[in-house]
Protein backbone atom coordinates (compact mmCIF):
# COMPACT_ATOMS: atom_id res chain seq x y z
CA UNK A 1 0.00 0.00 0.00
CA UNK A 2 2.60 2.13 0.82
CA UNK A 3 4.50 1.43 -2.35
CA UNK A 4 1.17 2.34 -4.35
CA UNK A 5 1.03 5.90 -2.49
CA UNK A 6 4.63 6.64 -3.34
CA UNK A 7 3.92 5.33 -6.72
CA UNK A 8 0.86 7.95 -6.59
CA UNK A 9 2.30 10.80 -5.11
CA UNK A 10 4.81 11.18 -7.92
CA UNK A 11 2.10 11.14 -10.20
CA UNK A 12 0.52 13.86 -8.35
CA UNK A 13 3.93 15.77 -8.35
CA UNK A 14 4.29 15.43 -12.01
CA UNK A 15 0.44 17.34 -12.52
CA UNK A 16 1.21 19.48 -9.39
CA UNK A 17 4.73 20.03 -11.03
CA UNK A 18 2.80 20.98 -14.61
CA UNK A 19 0.27 22.80 -12.85
CA UNK A 20 1.68 24.91 -11.08
CA UNK A 21 4.58 25.98 -13.93
CA UNK A 22 1.59 26.72 -16.02
CA UNK A 23 -0.45 29.28 -13.65
CA UNK A 24 1.14 30.23 -10.94
CA UNK A 25 5.20 30.88 -12.03
CA UNK A 26 5.58 34.60 -12.14
CA UNK A 27 4.94 36.20 -15.18
CA UNK A 28 6.71 39.26 -16.59
CA UNK A 29 5.47 42.71 -17.54
CA UNK A 30 5.68 43.36 -20.85
CA UNK A 31 7.52 46.57 -22.22
CA UNK A 32 5.77 48.33 -24.77
CA UNK A 33 8.03 49.01 -28.13
CA UNK A 34 9.14 52.55 -27.74
CA UNK A 35 11.46 54.44 -30.50
CA UNK A 36 14.27 55.03 -27.97
CA UNK A 37 15.26 52.87 -25.24
CA UNK A 38 15.31 55.44 -22.25
CA UNK A 39 18.42 54.78 -19.86
CA UNK A 40 17.09 53.77 -16.00
CA UNK A 41 19.26 56.26 -13.41
CA UNK A 42 21.11 53.47 -11.87
CA UNK A 43 23.79 52.26 -14.55
CA UNK A 44 26.31 49.63 -14.70
CA UNK A 45 30.05 50.70 -13.80
CA UNK A 46 31.45 51.42 -17.38
CA UNK A 47 33.54 48.89 -18.95
CA UNK A 48 37.11 49.22 -20.71
CA UNK A 49 35.53 48.57 -24.22
CA UNK A 50 32.24 50.29 -24.42
CA UNK A 51 30.08 48.29 -27.40
CA UNK A 52 28.61 51.59 -28.91
CA UNK A 53 30.64 54.40 -29.81
CA UNK A 54 29.53 57.74 -31.40
CA UNK A 55 32.71 59.97 -32.87
CA UNK A 56 32.89 62.44 -36.11
CA UNK A 57 34.08 60.79 -39.42
CA UNK A 58 36.26 63.23 -39.37
CA UNK A 59 38.62 62.55 -36.42
CA UNK A 60 38.21 58.54 -37.74
CA UNK A 61 36.83 57.55 -40.72
CA UNK A 62 37.87 53.48 -41.53
CA UNK A 63 35.01 53.58 -43.70
CA UNK A 64 36.14 56.62 -46.43
CA UNK A 65 36.15 53.90 -49.51
CA UNK A 66 32.28 53.48 -49.54
CA UNK A 67 31.74 50.82 -51.34
CA UNK A 68 30.10 51.01 -55.19
CA UNK A 69 26.82 49.53 -55.93
CA UNK A 70 27.30 45.80 -57.93
CA UNK A 71 24.74 44.19 -59.98
CA UNK A 72 25.86 40.90 -59.48
CA UNK A 73 24.41 38.06 -57.56
CA UNK A 74 25.51 38.28 -54.10
CA UNK A 75 28.53 36.03 -53.74
CA UNK A 76 28.28 33.12 -50.69
CA UNK A 77 31.46 33.51 -48.48
CA UNK A 78 32.38 29.83 -46.93
CA UNK A 79 34.16 30.02 -43.39
CA UNK A 80 35.76 26.79 -42.25
CA UNK A 81 37.21 26.26 -38.48
CA UNK A 82 37.79 23.20 -36.63
CA UNK A 83 34.14 23.71 -35.25
CA UNK A 84 31.88 24.67 -37.31
CA UNK A 85 31.45 25.72 -41.13
CA UNK A 86 29.84 28.59 -42.04
CA UNK A 87 28.50 29.99 -45.26
CA UNK A 88 27.46 34.00 -45.17
CA UNK A 89 26.03 35.93 -47.95
CA UNK A 90 26.67 39.35 -49.47
CA UNK A 91 22.95 39.91 -49.18
CA UNK A 92 22.09 41.29 -45.82
CA UNK A 93 25.93 39.96 -44.56
CA UNK A 94 24.45 37.05 -43.01
CA UNK A 95 24.70 33.41 -41.86
CA UNK A 96 22.79 30.90 -44.66
CA UNK A 97 23.96 27.86 -42.65
CA UNK A 98 26.41 26.80 -39.70
CA UNK A 99 27.22 23.47 -39.55
CA UNK A 100 29.00 21.97 -36.44
CA UNK A 101 31.33 19.56 -37.17
CA UNK A 102 31.06 18.06 -33.82
CA UNK A 103 27.84 16.49 -33.76
CA UNK A 104 25.48 14.62 -36.58
CA UNK A 105 21.74 15.34 -37.16
CA UNK A 106 21.01 11.29 -36.29
CA UNK A 107 22.75 8.96 -33.95
CA UNK A 108 24.43 7.10 -37.72
CA UNK A 109 27.40 7.77 -38.12
CA UNK A 110 26.75 8.55 -42.09
CA UNK A 111 24.39 10.90 -40.65
CA UNK A 112 24.96 14.45 -42.06
CA UNK A 113 26.42 17.26 -39.62
CA UNK A 114 24.22 18.99 -37.30
CA UNK A 115 23.06 22.31 -39.28
CA UNK A 116 22.14 24.86 -36.99
CA UNK A 117 19.82 27.26 -39.49
CA UNK A 118 16.98 25.37 -40.69
CA UNK A 119 16.68 24.89 -44.40
CA UNK A 120 13.05 26.40 -44.55
CA UNK A 121 14.94 29.34 -43.80
CA UNK A 122 15.19 31.55 -46.67
CA UNK A 123 16.82 34.70 -45.26
CA UNK A 124 19.09 33.45 -43.00
CA UNK A 125 19.93 35.28 -39.43
CA UNK A 126 22.21 37.53 -37.89
CA UNK A 127 20.53 40.10 -39.59
CA UNK A 128 20.01 44.15 -39.46
CA UNK A 129 17.17 46.13 -39.28
CA UNK A 130 15.75 49.99 -37.95
CA UNK A 131 12.99 49.74 -35.37
CA UNK A 132 11.32 53.23 -37.30
CA UNK A 133 12.92 51.84 -40.82
CA UNK A 134 15.19 55.31 -40.62
CA UNK A 135 17.52 53.48 -43.45
CA UNK A 136 14.46 52.56 -45.40
CA UNK A 137 16.54 50.38 -48.03
CA UNK A 138 18.60 48.34 -45.44
CA UNK A 139 16.08 45.43 -46.09
CA UNK A 140 17.49 42.82 -48.80
CA UNK A 141 20.59 45.15 -49.27
CA UNK A 142 23.53 43.44 -50.68
CA UNK A 143 27.05 44.38 -49.28
CA UNK A 144 30.37 44.02 -50.86
CA UNK A 145 32.84 41.77 -48.79
CA UNK A 146 36.20 42.36 -48.67
CA UNK A 147 37.53 38.13 -49.41
CA UNK A 148 38.80 37.33 -52.61
CA UNK A 149 38.15 34.12 -52.22
CA UNK A 150 35.20 32.62 -52.22
CA UNK A 151 36.68 29.87 -48.72
CA UNK A 152 38.33 31.00 -46.03
CA UNK A 153 39.92 28.53 -43.56
CA UNK A 154 40.76 29.25 -39.77
CA UNK A 155 43.41 27.15 -38.90
CA UNK A 156 46.05 28.73 -36.90
CA UNK A 157 44.87 32.61 -36.37
CA UNK A 158 41.72 34.58 -36.38
CA UNK A 159 40.72 35.72 -39.59
CA UNK A 160 38.44 38.74 -40.39
CA UNK A 161 35.72 39.20 -42.89
CA UNK A 162 33.89 42.32 -43.46
CA UNK A 163 31.01 43.23 -45.19
CA UNK A 164 30.48 46.90 -46.23
CA UNK A 165 26.75 48.59 -47.68
CA UNK A 166 25.76 52.50 -48.50
CA UNK A 167 22.10 53.23 -49.03
CA UNK A 168 20.33 55.54 -51.33
CA UNK A 169 21.06 58.51 -48.52
CA UNK A 170 24.60 57.70 -47.91
CA UNK A 171 24.22 56.06 -44.67
CA UNK A 172 27.63 53.33 -44.37
CA UNK A 173 27.09 50.46 -42.74
CA UNK A 174 29.96 47.80 -41.84
CA UNK A 175 29.95 44.35 -40.44
CA UNK A 176 33.42 42.94 -39.69
CA UNK A 177 33.37 39.39 -38.43
CA UNK A 178 35.98 37.66 -36.74
CA UNK A 179 36.39 33.74 -36.60
CA UNK A 180 38.90 31.97 -34.03
CA UNK A 181 40.28 28.57 -34.61
CA UNK A 182 39.65 27.58 -31.14
CA UNK A 183 36.48 28.43 -30.07
CA UNK A 184 32.72 28.88 -30.91
CA UNK A 185 32.46 32.31 -30.46
CA UNK A 186 32.46 34.50 -32.89
CA UNK A 187 32.93 38.90 -32.63
CA UNK A 188 31.06 40.90 -34.56
CA UNK A 189 32.02 44.40 -35.17
CA UNK A 190 29.30 46.98 -36.67
CA UNK A 191 29.65 50.29 -37.84
CA UNK A 192 27.21 52.92 -39.19
CA UNK A 193 28.74 55.63 -40.70
CA UNK A 194 25.69 59.09 -41.23
CA UNK A 195 27.09 60.17 -44.32
CA UNK A 196 23.89 61.28 -45.43
CA UNK A 197 22.03 65.00 -44.24
CA UNK A 198 19.79 63.88 -41.80
CA UNK A 199 20.31 62.89 -38.39
CA UNK A 200 19.21 59.45 -37.23
CA UNK A 201 17.29 58.68 -34.11
CA UNK A 202 16.46 54.99 -33.81
CA UNK A 203 17.18 51.43 -32.64
CA UNK A 204 18.78 49.00 -34.50
CA UNK A 205 17.70 45.48 -33.88
CA UNK A 206 20.39 42.44 -34.61
CA UNK A 207 18.15 39.75 -35.08
CA UNK A 208 18.51 36.12 -34.64
CA UNK A 209 16.16 34.37 -37.01
CA UNK A 210 15.04 30.36 -37.54
CA UNK A 211 12.02 28.33 -37.85
CA UNK A 212 9.87 26.55 -34.88
CA UNK A 213 10.36 23.09 -34.87
CA UNK A 214 6.91 21.59 -35.57
CA UNK A 215 7.46 18.96 -32.95
CA UNK A 216 8.58 21.08 -30.27
CA UNK A 217 9.25 19.48 -26.65
CA UNK A 218 6.42 18.91 -24.09
CA UNK A 219 9.08 18.75 -21.27
CA UNK A 220 11.93 20.98 -21.72
CA UNK A 221 12.11 24.40 -22.77
CA UNK A 222 12.85 25.35 -26.37
CA UNK A 223 12.31 28.99 -27.34
CA UNK A 224 13.65 32.42 -26.56
CA UNK A 225 15.56 33.45 -23.83
CA UNK A 226 17.63 36.38 -22.76
CA UNK A 227 19.73 37.11 -19.68
CA UNK A 228 18.46 40.82 -18.13
CA UNK A 229 19.16 42.50 -15.28
CA UNK A 230 20.84 39.28 -14.00
CA UNK A 231 17.89 37.51 -14.24
CA UNK A 232 16.82 34.75 -16.48
CA UNK A 233 13.91 35.38 -18.66
CA UNK A 234 12.29 32.37 -20.54
CA UNK A 235 9.11 32.64 -22.88
CA UNK A 236 7.53 29.77 -24.22
CA UNK A 237 6.57 30.17 -27.71
CA UNK A 238 2.84 29.87 -26.69
CA UNK A 239 3.38 32.98 -25.33
CA UNK A 240 4.87 35.23 -27.42
CA UNK A 241 2.04 37.07 -28.11
CA UNK A 242 1.75 38.55 -25.09
CA UNK A 243 5.51 38.76 -24.02
CA UNK A 244 7.35 40.52 -26.83
CA UNK A 245 9.61 43.37 -25.62
CA UNK A 246 11.76 43.05 -22.42
CA UNK A 247 13.88 46.08 -21.65
CA UNK A 248 17.24 46.32 -19.31
CA UNK A 249 20.40 45.65 -18.87
CA UNK A 250 21.11 42.93 -21.27
CA UNK A 251 24.00 40.40 -20.85
CA UNK A 252 22.66 38.25 -23.85
CA UNK A 253 19.92 37.22 -26.07
CA UNK A 254 19.13 33.62 -27.52
CA UNK A 255 17.05 31.13 -29.30
CA UNK A 256 17.30 27.51 -28.36
CA UNK A 257 16.35 23.69 -28.57
CA UNK A 258 16.72 20.73 -26.35
CA UNK A 259 20.23 20.75 -26.89
CA UNK A 260 21.52 23.89 -29.13
CA UNK A 261 21.62 27.56 -28.67
CA UNK A 262 22.42 30.41 -30.40
CA UNK A 263 23.50 33.55 -28.73
CA UNK A 264 24.09 37.20 -29.22
CA UNK A 265 26.41 38.32 -26.47
CA UNK A 266 26.98 42.39 -26.39
CA UNK A 267 30.16 43.42 -24.78
CA UNK A 268 28.74 45.89 -22.47
CA UNK A 269 25.63 45.46 -20.23
CA UNK A 270 23.99 48.41 -21.43
CA UNK A 271 20.28 49.70 -21.70
CA UNK A 272 18.92 47.81 -24.33
CA UNK A 273 16.13 45.60 -24.90
CA UNK A 274 14.89 42.15 -26.44
CA UNK A 275 11.98 41.91 -28.91
CA UNK A 276 10.01 38.55 -30.13
CA UNK A 277 8.51 38.67 -33.50
CA UNK A 278 6.94 35.31 -34.56
CA UNK A 279 5.38 35.24 -38.19
CA UNK A 280 2.74 33.00 -39.34
CA UNK A 281 5.15 30.39 -41.38
CA UNK A 282 6.91 29.94 -37.93
CA UNK A 283 9.14 32.00 -38.53
CA UNK A 284 10.86 33.40 -34.99
CA UNK A 285 13.20 36.35 -34.95
CA UNK A 286 14.47 37.45 -31.72
CA UNK A 287 16.23 40.70 -31.71
CA UNK A 288 18.97 42.64 -29.53
CA UNK A 289 17.38 46.48 -30.07
CA UNK A 290 19.84 48.87 -28.80
CA UNK A 291 20.03 52.77 -29.58
CA UNK A 292 21.32 54.37 -31.87
CA UNK A 293 20.29 57.97 -30.42
CA UNK A 294 21.02 61.09 -32.42
CA UNK A 295 23.28 60.18 -34.85
CA UNK A 296 24.25 63.67 -36.77
CA UNK A 297 25.72 63.72 -40.23
CA UNK A 298 29.20 62.94 -40.35
CA UNK A 299 29.14 60.63 -37.23
CA UNK A 300 29.81 57.29 -36.56
CA UNK A 301 28.64 54.38 -34.17
CA UNK A 302 30.22 51.38 -33.52
CA UNK A 303 28.59 48.09 -31.68
CA UNK A 304 30.63 45.04 -30.51
CA UNK A 305 29.00 42.00 -29.80
CA UNK A 306 29.42 38.40 -29.81
CA UNK A 307 27.93 35.31 -31.54
CA UNK A 308 27.54 31.88 -30.53
CA UNK A 309 25.78 29.04 -32.20
CA UNK A 310 26.48 25.57 -30.83
CA UNK A 311 25.73 22.88 -28.15
CA UNK A 312 24.11 23.77 -24.43
CA UNK A 313 27.08 22.60 -23.19
CA UNK A 314 27.64 24.04 -19.47
CA UNK A 315 31.37 23.83 -19.70
CA UNK A 316 31.53 25.45 -23.15
CA UNK A 317 29.17 28.03 -22.33
CA UNK A 318 31.24 29.20 -19.71
CA UNK A 319 34.23 30.13 -21.98
CA UNK A 320 31.89 32.54 -22.93
CA UNK A 321 32.22 34.80 -20.05
CA UNK A 322 29.23 36.06 -20.26
CA UNK A 323 27.20 34.08 -17.83
CA UNK A 324 25.76 32.45 -21.13
CA UNK A 325 25.74 28.82 -18.86
CA UNK A 326 22.70 29.99 -17.21
CA UNK A 327 20.98 28.97 -20.38
CA UNK A 328 21.29 25.50 -19.47
CA UNK A 329 18.57 25.39 -16.16
CA UNK A 330 16.56 22.17 -15.36
CA UNK A 331 13.92 23.91 -13.98
CA UNK A 332 12.31 24.31 -10.51
CA UNK A 333 15.31 21.60 -9.21
CA UNK A 334 18.67 22.96 -11.32
CA UNK A 335 20.21 23.10 -8.11
CA UNK A 336 19.85 19.61 -7.45
CA UNK A 337 20.17 18.83 -11.17
CA UNK A 338 23.58 20.89 -12.12
CA UNK A 339 25.31 18.82 -9.84
CA UNK A 340 24.15 15.62 -10.52
CA UNK A 341 25.08 17.13 -14.26
CA UNK A 342 28.82 17.51 -12.64
CA UNK A 343 29.46 14.29 -11.05
CA UNK A 344 28.26 12.44 -14.33
CA UNK A 345 31.03 14.26 -16.32
CA UNK A 346 33.38 13.53 -13.54
CA UNK A 347 32.73 9.81 -13.69
CA UNK A 348 32.48 10.01 -17.65
CA UNK A 349 36.04 11.46 -17.35
CA UNK A 350 37.38 7.98 -15.67
CA UNK A 351 34.74 5.37 -17.45
CA UNK A 352 34.01 6.99 -20.89
CA UNK A 353 30.38 5.49 -20.84
CA UNK A 354 27.63 7.84 -19.59
CA UNK A 355 25.51 4.90 -19.29
CA UNK A 356 27.91 3.39 -16.07
CA UNK A 357 28.09 7.05 -14.70
CA UNK A 358 24.29 6.76 -14.52
CA UNK A 359 24.67 3.41 -13.02
CA UNK A 360 27.02 5.02 -10.29
CA UNK A 361 25.00 8.55 -9.30
CA UNK A 362 22.15 6.17 -9.13
CA UNK A 363 23.79 3.79 -6.39
CA UNK A 364 25.01 7.04 -4.89
CA UNK A 365 21.41 8.77 -4.43
CA UNK A 366 20.67 4.99 -2.89
CA UNK A 367 23.38 5.33 -0.39
CA UNK A 368 22.91 8.95 0.07
CA UNK A 369 18.73 8.17 0.99
CA UNK A 370 19.72 4.96 2.65
CA UNK A 371 18.50 5.55 5.73
CA UNK A 372 14.95 6.98 4.88
CA UNK A 373 14.72 3.57 2.92
CA UNK A 374 15.70 1.58 5.66
CA UNK A 375 12.53 3.68 8.14
CA UNK A 376 9.91 3.32 5.03
CA UNK A 377 10.97 -0.61 4.61
CA UNK A 378 10.62 -1.37 8.12
CA UNK A 379 7.57 0.90 8.89
CA UNK A 380 6.14 -1.87 5.65
CA UNK A 381 7.39 -5.03 7.42
CA UNK A 382 5.55 -3.77 10.45
CA UNK A 383 2.72 -3.56 8.43
CA UNK A 384 2.96 -6.65 6.69
CA UNK A 385 3.11 -8.49 10.28
CA UNK A 386 -0.70 -6.51 11.17
CA UNK A 387 -2.05 -7.63 8.41
CA UNK A 388 -3.88 -10.85 9.51
CA UNK A 389 -4.70 -8.76 12.60
CA UNK A 390 -6.35 -5.52 10.19
CA UNK A 391 -7.69 -8.58 7.81
CA UNK A 392 -9.93 -9.63 11.05
CA UNK A 393 -10.85 -6.42 11.93
CA UNK A 394 -12.24 -5.23 8.29
CA UNK A 395 -13.95 -8.93 7.82
CA UNK A 396 -15.63 -8.22 11.49
CA UNK A 397 -16.32 -4.17 11.44
CA UNK A 398 -17.31 -4.62 7.55
CA UNK A 399 -20.65 -3.17 8.23
CA UNK A 400 -20.10 -0.18 10.24
CA UNK A 401 -16.52 1.71 8.45
CA UNK A 402 -16.44 4.32 11.15
CA UNK A 403 -15.72 1.55 13.54
CA UNK A 404 -13.23 -0.44 11.50
CA UNK A 405 -10.79 2.79 10.86
CA UNK A 406 -10.87 3.57 15.00
CA UNK A 407 -10.15 -0.11 15.54
CA UNK A 408 -7.09 -0.07 12.48
CA UNK A 409 -5.88 3.25 13.96
CA UNK A 410 -6.15 1.65 17.64
CA UNK A 411 -4.15 -1.23 16.58
CA UNK A 412 -1.46 1.85 14.93
CA UNK A 413 -1.64 3.09 18.72
CA UNK A 414 -1.43 -0.41 19.85
CA UNK A 415 2.13 -1.28 18.38
CA UNK A 416 3.68 2.01 17.69
CA UNK A 417 3.39 2.10 13.88
CA UNK A 418 3.22 5.47 11.72
CA UNK A 419 0.73 4.32 8.62
CA UNK A 420 2.78 7.26 6.68
CA UNK A 421 6.27 5.69 7.70
CA UNK A 422 6.62 3.87 4.65
CA UNK A 423 5.33 6.94 2.37
CA UNK A 424 6.91 10.10 3.56
CA UNK A 425 10.48 8.55 3.28
CA UNK A 426 9.81 7.98 -0.60
CA UNK A 427 8.26 11.11 -1.13
CA UNK A 428 11.46 12.84 0.22
CA UNK A 429 13.27 11.58 -2.90
CA UNK A 430 10.77 13.19 -5.33
CA UNK A 431 12.26 15.98 -5.82
CA UNK A 432 16.02 14.14 -6.80
CA UNK A 433 14.06 12.24 -9.30
CA UNK A 434 12.58 15.53 -11.01
CA UNK A 435 15.98 17.00 -11.08
CA UNK A 436 17.55 13.88 -12.47
CA UNK A 437 14.61 13.32 -14.98
CA UNK A 438 15.09 17.26 -16.29
CA UNK A 439 19.02 16.94 -15.95
CA UNK A 440 18.86 13.39 -18.29
CA UNK A 441 16.64 14.90 -20.24
CA UNK A 442 18.36 17.77 -21.50
CA UNK A 443 22.09 17.08 -21.21
CA UNK A 444 23.57 17.04 -24.50
CA UNK A 445 26.10 14.81 -23.07
CA UNK A 446 23.38 11.95 -23.90
CA UNK A 447 22.62 12.89 -26.99
CA UNK A 448 23.84 10.22 -28.94
CA UNK A 449 25.50 8.70 -26.73
CA UNK A 450 25.89 4.86 -26.38
CA UNK A 451 25.31 2.17 -23.53
CA UNK A 452 25.85 -1.09 -24.15
CA UNK A 453 23.94 -3.28 -27.05
CA UNK A 454 21.14 -1.97 -28.78
CA UNK A 455 20.93 0.93 -26.39
CA UNK A 456 23.21 3.81 -28.93
CA UNK A 457 21.56 6.62 -27.65
CA UNK A 458 20.75 7.65 -23.72
CA UNK A 459 18.55 10.54 -25.16
CA UNK A 460 15.84 8.59 -27.13
CA UNK A 461 13.83 5.96 -25.96
CA UNK A 462 15.11 2.38 -26.12
CA UNK A 463 14.25 -0.10 -29.22
CA UNK A 464 14.92 -2.99 -30.02
CA UNK A 465 13.71 -3.54 -33.52
CA UNK A 466 11.77 -1.50 -35.49
CA UNK A 467 8.40 -2.52 -36.52
CA UNK A 468 6.78 -1.14 -40.05
CA UNK A 469 3.37 -0.19 -38.33
CA UNK A 470 2.69 2.43 -35.35
CA UNK A 471 2.08 1.53 -31.73
CA UNK A 472 -0.45 2.74 -29.25
CA UNK A 473 1.29 5.35 -26.75
CA UNK A 474 4.39 4.64 -28.54
CA UNK A 475 6.44 7.81 -30.42
CA UNK A 476 8.36 6.55 -33.13
CA UNK A 477 10.43 4.45 -33.43
CA UNK A 478 8.27 1.63 -32.79
CA UNK A 479 10.42 -1.21 -31.60
CA UNK A 480 10.40 -3.36 -28.41
CA UNK A 481 11.02 -1.28 -25.51
CA UNK A 482 13.06 -3.68 -23.50
CA UNK A 483 14.65 -1.45 -21.05
CA UNK A 484 11.55 -0.26 -19.95
CA UNK A 485 9.64 -3.78 -20.11
CA UNK A 486 12.13 -5.15 -17.57
CA UNK A 487 12.01 -1.81 -15.01
CA UNK A 488 8.38 -2.52 -15.20
CA UNK A 489 9.31 -6.27 -14.44
CA UNK A 490 11.32 -4.69 -11.13
CA UNK A 491 8.46 -2.88 -9.99
CA UNK A 492 5.94 -5.99 -10.03
CA UNK A 493 8.80 -7.82 -7.76
CA UNK A 494 8.80 -4.72 -5.22
CA UNK A 495 4.96 -4.90 -5.10
CA UNK A 496 5.41 -8.39 -4.57
CA UNK A 497 7.57 -7.05 -1.70
CA UNK A 498 4.80 -4.71 -0.18
CA UNK A 499 2.24 -5.75 2.59
CA UNK A 500 -0.96 -6.46 1.06
CA UNK A 501 -3.24 -4.31 0.50
CA UNK A 502 -6.81 -5.46 2.31
CA UNK A 503 -9.02 -2.65 0.23
CA UNK A 504 -9.99 -4.44 -2.93
CA UNK A 505 -9.61 -0.92 -4.72
CA UNK A 506 -6.24 -0.48 -3.64
CA UNK A 507 -5.51 -3.93 -4.68
CA UNK A 508 -6.65 -3.52 -7.84
CA UNK A 509 -4.40 -0.21 -7.92
CA UNK A 510 -0.73 -1.86 -6.78
CA UNK A 511 -1.69 -4.66 -9.24
CA UNK A 512 -2.40 -1.74 -12.33
CA UNK A 513 1.18 0.87 -11.01
CA UNK A 514 3.44 -1.42 -12.99
CA UNK A 515 1.51 -1.63 -15.96
CA UNK A 516 0.80 2.35 -15.79
CA UNK A 517 4.30 3.21 -15.18
CA UNK A 518 5.76 1.03 -17.96
CA UNK A 519 3.13 2.79 -20.28
CA UNK A 520 4.03 6.27 -18.73
CA UNK A 521 8.44 5.55 -19.23
CA UNK A 522 7.67 3.82 -22.47
CA UNK A 523 8.54 7.36 -24.21
CA UNK A 524 11.38 8.71 -21.54
CA UNK A 525 14.85 8.92 -22.73
CA UNK A 526 16.57 5.33 -21.96
CA UNK A 527 19.39 7.15 -19.65
CA UNK A 528 15.74 8.31 -17.23
CA UNK A 529 14.53 4.17 -17.62
CA UNK A 530 17.80 3.13 -16.65
CA UNK A 531 18.28 5.25 -13.70
CA UNK A 532 14.89 4.19 -12.21
CA UNK A 533 15.98 0.21 -13.01
CA UNK A 534 18.74 0.51 -11.40
CA UNK A 535 16.87 2.36 -8.37
CA UNK A 536 14.53 -0.17 -8.31
CA UNK A 537 17.38 -3.34 -8.32
CA UNK A 538 18.61 -1.50 -5.27
CA UNK A 539 15.49 -0.39 -3.70
CA UNK A 540 14.51 -4.56 -3.96
CA UNK A 541 18.05 -5.70 -2.48
CA UNK A 542 17.42 -3.18 0.42
CA UNK A 543 13.68 -3.86 1.24
CA UNK A 544 14.35 -7.73 1.36
CA UNK A 545 17.55 -7.09 3.49
CA UNK A 546 15.51 -5.14 5.93
CA UNK A 547 12.87 -8.32 5.85
CA UNK A 548 15.23 -10.80 6.47
CA UNK A 549 16.96 -8.82 9.23
CA UNK A 550 13.72 -7.58 11.23
CA UNK A 551 12.05 -11.03 10.72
Amino acid sequence: MEQARMFLAIALSFLVFFVWNYFFVEKQDVNPPEQNIPVTKQQPEPVQQPIVQTEKFEKQSPLQEVPKKSEKEPRIITVETPYFTVRLSEKGACFKSLILKNYREKVSQSSDFKEMISKENTIGTIIESFSANSVEDLNGAVFTASALSDRIRVDESSKKLTFSWMSKKGVVIEKTYTFYPDRYLIDLDLSILNKSDTVINDNLEISLVNKISEKSSRYGFEGPSALINDKLEKVELDDIDEKNSFIGNIKWVSMQDRYFISSLIPRQKNAAAMKLYLEENRSLKTAYSCPVPSLSPGEIQRIGLQIFMGPKSVSILKEANAELDLAVNFGFFDFIAKPCLWLMNFFYSYIPNYGIAIIIITVLIKILFWPLGSKSYKSMNEMKKLQPLMAEIREKYKDDKKRMNEEVMGLYKTYKINPMGGCLPMVAQIPVFFALYQMLYGAIELRHAPFLGWINDLSAPDRLFEFGFSVPFMEPPYGIPVLTIIMGATMLMQQKLQPPAGDPMQAKMMMMMPIVFTVIFINFSSGLVLYWLINNILSIAQQYYISKTKA
